[in-house]
């Protein structure tokens, strides 16, 4: 996901003046838009499903990480263990 900027750049004075119609436009996009306040970020605005979509995202990379440093480390079990562990079996 991408910002484009012909289109997902607005200056903060918009969303003063209409934030329905940016909130609405971040909805309709699906994807972030950056606020700019004289030329500069400064905030980011997306829609609820969006954000939440980017932390599931965010926390399973995380734990694809340390599942992999785990294995690297030696911190591992076999799949009967992890099944009796879970009382799976």
């Amino acid at each position: 996901m991408t910002i484009r900027f012909s289109t997902d750049v607005v200056p903060l004075g918009d969303l003063k003046k209409n934030p329905g119609r940016v909130v609405r436009h971040a909805v309709e996009a699906g994807r972030p838009l950056l606020l700019t306040s004289r030329g500069r970020g400064v905030a980011v605005v997306q829609s609820l499903s969006e954000y939440e979509n980017t932390q599931e995202e965010r926390e399973f990379m995380r734990a694809v990480v340390e599942g992999i440093n785990d294995l690297e480390s030696g911190r591992d079990v076999s799949l009967t263990e992890a099944r009796s562990r879970l009382g799976l079996i």
